[in-house]
Order: structure tokens, then C-alpha cells, then sequence
């Protein structure tokens, strides 16, 4: 530790050399290594962008000499080039640059162009520990459990760096060593010109290696310090085109990494909005960076009296959220109607598109956990925005800085009347009610028990069963943010109470939603849980047989086939979508279809909303419950006697970025050598892998859209067909 260090003393001037003069190439038309395409960009790229975060253009120092004039040409006239005219070694390519910084008396930042992979965090780490422990020198070191060519890192008993061996002169006792010097670093100027114009050539090539001036800066008994990354995959450097194959792979995995978009305060969205954790991803910050990218689109397309609808549900800070957002579309000259109360994201679609909003905004994460919130963004007519729509906010909301946020306080914006708030309950329950023949429920006397699951539905699922006559109990309906220590999913072990509350009291059904009220499960009268599949299989029946309505079906890829089987025997159509209720109202739209489901939960039909709707679905339940006078088990042989069985099973697995590419890669080489449990008829490969089979046999694998999971599907004419079918993509996701 130096004793001298004092926080109150200013850094030192900071200054990067960026060595890119070395001779070799991989490619056919010899063009240099750095230039090569390495995950949309070129390798030297990622270095440029790693010094931009700490050292301007202007004090950034390129060191080219192999086709030198290509990679400047690429970079642009922001930097200072030097030609290193002979390839001399690094050393001597670092001492090129003195001649431009005589009298510089600050650091210099070293790095290598063909290490592209260090991440901005390591870089600012190596800086920030160099200032702080005020060093003349300081490393970027790693650990290490496989070989790379970097030179070992000794150390005394008090740890600290006596020594850096290099990989030729290693005895087998320095090669035990992991922590490798791996060719980062933040160097006094003053100390390294010295050394750097004493050094003698490698007796090996006869080239001057910076890592000697290191060697000689260390017994100098100068202040050495280190800072040590800890991923592995910052430290692959490029030589050859193996190397080149490996950081493609670990861009990809990159690009699957949970807290990494939170790291780097990145908005991204997934099938169901922008999900991310509260305090990492969903910051009130990011809140407004992301309305203030949506708000500019408003203001290009000239859609400022339109206007937006903001929405929130009970999650911890979504009201803030909603109030944050509507004081940046205040700021903006934007027309904002701000919901006077929490509620369900199909009433706030309702209002979306009753308003004709230019956006509707509900913030909620769903039924993702309670640590988690985000947002759904909805065009004018309710429905969600479509990938390209959500890319392209993405892009507009990272590139945006706290400075280019324009608001307006609520305080202002309300009486002001560009913010107003209002409330669309009894809007939307009309809406609902005039689909339900409220009339026959009347008449039935069901008693019904529903559990909210601590969310949004109780007010106007409430409304709708009173005002129908249902002898009706909520049981978690208060708010809770935490969700009673859980994910507010209706999924079967999540309604355990609910089901025996239907059995033991002898309710004729049981109703849940998720925490924002867009999806359903249904309890039958013997307190079974009933599958979604089953449950939008009986209400498309219900629709077509008993309520005379015609149309096609749409489902996604992971729902069940029986309904492809029962709109068989209807005449009509099934069609199938990816993963994602955006596709399912787009193909309704596009058919003109009767009724859009998926077997997460999510329903709606022709001429309502164009988003999934557990409110809407409860009641268009019990309805059917009314008007057939038959109870759900009794409607679902009904149904079976038409389709016949088929057996659904469900798997999912924590996803790791490793898994979202060596799975997939997986299970495509099992279905070329033809391993899989039964015949495979076809695949499809847009969203996930399929797998067909026959007699509508099939099998899913696709990873979370919404969560860092890996999904696994399959549905079989018995269920033992099933398990295997879900145990033969387990056993694929796991092998080593």
C-alpha cells in the first residue's frame, strides 16, 4: 500500500496508445487481423470503444504499420496515427508515440488491438485502481483455468508483484501459477520512455517487447499495483481464425447475459415489453429515457394531441414510474392522460384504444417476481409494438443521456391540463358485459371463488360478478408488492389454496389471474386445476357451438393441437405464431379469427381488445358454466369426445448464456443423426426449435423472452410419450 496516497490529490492527465501495427492476417486478401468482422463490427472496434469511455479521440494515439492505411481509413480522422515503419516489436511501437508527447507528464492507457474483449467495466477498474493507490504502474491480471499464452504473475509473501515469467521461460512450477499478466496498462509516462529507449532486442526475433520494460519497471522497486478481471472470456486474444470462432462465441453469449444490459443501463425488450430487476434495470432513470425516446417519436409523426394513456398495476414503484413518465410527456408538449388508480393491462389497452392514443403505457412485469417491473408499450388500437418498433425505441431510448430528458413536475403538468388524470373502470366493465350474456349468469346462482393473487383484478372482476348475480369470494386481494413471497403466476402450486377452498366448500369454480390480470386459470368443481389448453379448447367450442360464431383459431407454437384438431372438425382454420401475444393479435387481425390464445394464460376474441384479456376470460367462463348448465369436468369429455387426448408436460431449466447457443446447437446435431424418441416430420426454427411428429405429437425448446429460463414443451397421445419427449430435450440441455 502506498502510504502516501490522498484521496484529495487529482489524477494524473490520462492519454491511450492503442497498438495496432502488427503484420498478420487471416484472410484471403491479406487485409489486416484488426479489420477483420468479429459480431457486426470489426476487431479493432471494440478496443476504440472501450478507450472512448475514458480517454476523448483527441488524446487517443494509434500505432499502425501493416496495411496502416486501411485501418485508418476505417477509424476516421478523430485519432493521432503513428506508422511504425518496421515491425520492431511492441515496445518500440509504444516508444513511436513519444516524440508526440514530449513534456507529457500524465498516464498512458496501453492496450492491444487484438484483444477486443475486455469489457468497459475492467478498463475503468485498471484506471480507477491505478489512481487511487497512485501506482507508476499498474497490470491487468486474471485467473485463469486454461492455458493462454500470457506470462505468469509472481508474487512475494505480502502479495506483492516481484515478477512477470513469461510462457517460453516458465518452469513447470510457474505454470501452476493461473493469474496471468494479460496485456493491459495504465503506465506513468515518466517511468516508461526511459526504459522503453534502453531496451535491448529478444535474442529469440530480435524484436522489443513491451513486456520487458514491465519486467524492468517491477525491479526498478517502483509502486506496481494490479487490477483482476474475473471473466474468463475478456482475456481471448486473436491470432488465428480458431480465435476468431471463439470470440464470436462469446459475443453471443454476451448478448444472452441477464444483468448485462444492467450493467451498461441498456433498455431491452423482450416478447411481453421491457422487464428488468428494480434498482438494476428498472430505474426511474431509464424509465424516463426510454418515454423520452417514445416521446420523440410522438413529436416526428406530429402526434402531440393524441396524446399517450399511462397505466401502472400494484408493483413496488410502478405508480412512480407512471408519474415519472407522464412528467416527461408533459415536458415534451405531449397530451397525457394519467390512470387515477392501479389497474389491469387489458383495461388499460381498453383505454388505449378508446382514447385513440398515439402509445398506451402499462407499467408492470406481469407474472415475472416481485423484485422484478417494466413496461408494456401499446399502439393506438391496444395492440402490442411489433419487434421492429421495439428495436428501434430500444436504439433511440440507450443512445439517450440524463441531459437530453426534457419534463415538466406533475405539479405544473396537471394544472396546466397537459397531464390529466382519469378513470376507465366503468368503461371497461361495459365492455366486458357486452360480450357476456349477464342474464343467463343471473339466472345460474354460481358460486365462484377468484384469487386475484394479490394483483389488480379484484375491482373490476368484482364489479362484473356482482352486478351478475354470482355468489362471489376473493381471497389476496389487498396489495402486496411482495405477492405473498412469490411470483404472481397462476400456475398450479401457486393456487393450492384456491383449489382447496373450491373442493372443500363446495364452490362450482375457481378463477385466478396473474399480477396484472391479462392471464387466467380455472379451478373446476373438484378443485383440479385445469390446463389452459383445455380451458381454450372449451371456449372455443363454446363459441362456435353454442354461441353460433364462426372464425379460425389462433395459437403460438407452444399451445396445444387440439384445438388445430377441433377447428378441423369445425371447417374452420388453426394458425399457428411464435411465442408472444403480438403474434396472436396480429394473426387474428389478419384472419379475421374467432378466438387468439396461448397456454401461458392468455386469451382474447374477435371484437374486443387486441391484447390478452383474464378478465374478460373469467367472465366469458362462467357464462359458459350458465348457459350449458354443465360443469367444466362434464364439458370437457364433451369436448374430448371430439378431439380425442392429447397429454401436454412442461420442463424449464435456469438459463446461462452458454446454454442459449450450445443448446440449440445440440439438439439440431441429434435431429441430423436422426436420435430423437419417434420420427420427426419437420422443424421449424423461428422462435426456438420444434420439433413434429406424428398424430400431432410435437416437442418445444425455446428460451424465455421474459425471464432467464430455458422452456421446454411437448405434447403426446399419452403421457408417458410426453415425459420422454421432455426428458430426451433435458438430458440434450443438460449433457456435458
Amino acid at each position: 500500500m502506498n502510504a502516501g496516497a490522498d484521496a484529495a490529490v487529482p489524477p494524473r492527465p490520462l492519454k491511450a496508445v492503442i497498438l495496432a501495427a502488427g503484420d498478420r492476417s487471416i484472410a484471403d486478401d491479406g487485409q489486416s487481423l484488426l479489420l477483420e468482422p468479429l459480431g457486426g463490427k470489426k476487431i479493432i472496434d471494440y478496443v476504440i470503444e472501450n478507450v472512448s469511455h475514458v480517454v476523448p479521440p483527441e488524446d487517443t494515439y494509434i500505432v499502425t504499420g501493416y496495411r496502416g492505411d486501411s485501418i485508418q481509413q476505417h477509424l476516421g480522422p478523430a485519432y493521432t496515427y503513428v506508422h511504425q515503419a518496421a515491425p520492431q516489436g511492441t515496445g518500440q511501437a509504444v516508444l513511436t508515440v513519444k516524440p508526440l508527447l514530449e513534456g507529457y507528464d500524465g498516464d498512458l492507457l496501453i492496450l492491444y488491438g487484438d484483444t477486443p474483449l475486455f469489457s468497459p467495466t475492467s478498463v475503468r477498474g485498471l484506471i480507477n485502481r491505478h489512481r487511487l493507490r497512485q501506482a507508476d504502474l499498474t497490470l491487468l491480471t486474471a485467473v485463469a483455468d486454461r492455458p493462454y499464452p500470457y506470462g505468469r504473475v509472481i508474487r512475494d509473501r505480502d502479495g506483492g508483484i516481484v515478477a512477470i515469467i513469461e510462457e517460453a521461460a516458465a518452469s513447470p512450477h510457474h505454470k501452476e501459477i493461473r493469474e496471468l499478466n494479460v496485456g493491459a496498462y495504465v503506465v506513468a509516462a515518466r517511468q516508461i520512455w526511459p526504459v522503453l529507449e534502453t531496451l535491448t532486442p529478444s535474442l529469440k526475433d530480435g524484436e522489443y517487447r513491451l513486456t520487458d520494460s514491465v519486467h524492468r519497471l517491477i525491479h526498478q522497486g517502483l509502486q506496481v499495483d494490479c487490477y483482476q478481471i474475473y471473466d474468463q472470456d475478456e482475456i481471448q486474444g486473436i491470432n488465428t481464425r480458431a480465435d476468431l470462432e471463439q470470440a464470436e462465441f462469446i459475443l453471443l453469449k454476451r448478448s444472452f447475459r441477464p444483468r448485462r444490459e444492467q450493467e451498461r443501463n441498456v433498455v431491452r425488450f423482450g416478447t411481453g415489453g421491457w422487464r428488468a430487476v428494480i434498482g438494476e434495470g428498472f430505474t426511474l432513470l431509464n424509465v424516463r429515457r426510454l418515454c423520452q425516446a417514445l416521446a420523440n417519436d410522438v413529436a416526428r409523426r406530429g402526434l402531440e394531441q393524441r396524446g399517450v394513456l399511462i397505466g401502472y398495476d400494484r408493483r413496488f414503484l410502478s405508480d412512480r414510474a407512471a408519474e415519472a413518465a407522464a412528467e416527461v410527456f408533459a415536458g415534451n408538449n405531449i397530451h397525457t392522460i394519467l390512470l387515477s388508480e392501479d389497474g389491469p393491462t387489458p383495461l388499460i389497452e381498453f383505454a388505449t384504444e378508446a382514447v385513440h392514443a398515439a402509445y398506451g403505457l402499462a407499467f408492470t412485469a406481469s407474472h415475472n417476481p416481485p423484485e422484478w417491473n417494466g413496461l408494456k408499450v401499446f399502439h393506438g388500437d391496444g395492440s402490442l409494438l411489433m419487434t421492429a418498433e421495439t428495436d428501434r425505441i430500444e436504439a433511440e431510448t440507450n443512445a439517450l443521456d440524463p441531459d437530453d430528458l426534457v419534463t415538466v413536475p406533475l405539479e405544473i403538468a396537471i394544472p396546466a391540463g397537459i397531464v390529466e388524470r382519469r378513470d376507465f373502470v366503468n368503461q371497461y366493465v361495459d365492455r366486458v358485459e357486452s360480450f357476456i350474456d349477464m342474464a343467463a349468469i343471473r339466472k345460474a346462482g354460481l358460486r365462484v371463488i377468484v384469487d386475484p393473487m394479490y394483483g389488480v383484478a379484484h375491482l373490476t372482476l368484482g364489479i362484473i360478478l356482482n352486478e351478475a348475480r354470482c355468489r362471489v369470494t376473493f381471497i389476496h386481494e389487498r396489495r402486496n408488492p411482495l405477492f405473498g413471497g412469490r411470483s404472481p403466476a397462476p400456475d398450479l402450486d401457486a393456487l393450492r389454496v384456491l383449489r382447496a377452498y373450491v373442493r372443500d366448500e363446495h364452490y362450482d369454480l375457481g378463477l385466478a389471474t396473474d399480477g396484472d390480470a391479462d392471464r387466467i386459470a380455472l379451478i373446476d368443481e373438484r378443485g383440479e386445476y385445469v390446463h389452459i389448453n383445455d380451458l381454450l379448447l372449451l371456449l372455443y367450442w363454446y363459441l362456435h357451438e353454442v354461441k353460433r360464431q364462426r372464425g379460425a383459431v389462433v395459437r403460438n407454437l407452444a399451445t396445444t393441437h387440439l384445438l388445430d384438431r377441433l377447428a378441423a372438425s369445425f371447417g374452420e382454420r388453426a394458425i399457428e405464431t411464435p411465442v408472444g401475444f403480438k403474434w396472436i393479435a396480429a394473426g387474428m387481425v389478419e384472419h379475421n379469427a374467432l378466438l387468439g390464445g396461448e397456454s401461458s394464460g392468455g386469451l382474447t376474441i374477435r371484437g374486443h381488445i387486441l391484447g390478452k384479456d383474464g378478465i374478460f376470460a373469467s367472465a366469458l367462463i362462467i357464462e359458459m358454466l350458465a348457459r350449458t348448465g354443465q360443469s367444466i369436468s362434464q364439458l370437457q369429455e364433451r369436448v374430448w369426445g371430439i378431439t380425442g387426448r392429447l397429454y401436454s408436460m412442461e420442463d424449464g431449466l435456469p438459463a446461462t448464456p452458454d446454454m442459449r447457443i450450445i443448446v440449440p446447437q445440440r439438439v439440431q446435431a441429434l435431429v441430423a443423426r436422426g436420435d430423437a424418441p419417434a420420427p420427426i416430420l419437420r422443424v421449424r426454427e423461428d422462435d426456438g426449435i420444434k420439433l413434429y411428429f406424428a398424430n400431432d405429437n410435437w416437442a418445444l425448446l425455446r428460451f424465455s423472452g421474459t425471464e432467464p429460463l430455458l422452456r421446454i414443451f411437448a405434447e403426446a397421445d399419452t403421457p408417458e410419450k410426453a415425459r420422454a419427449l421432455v426428458d430426451w430435450l433435458r438430458s440434450a440441455a443438460q449433457a456435458e
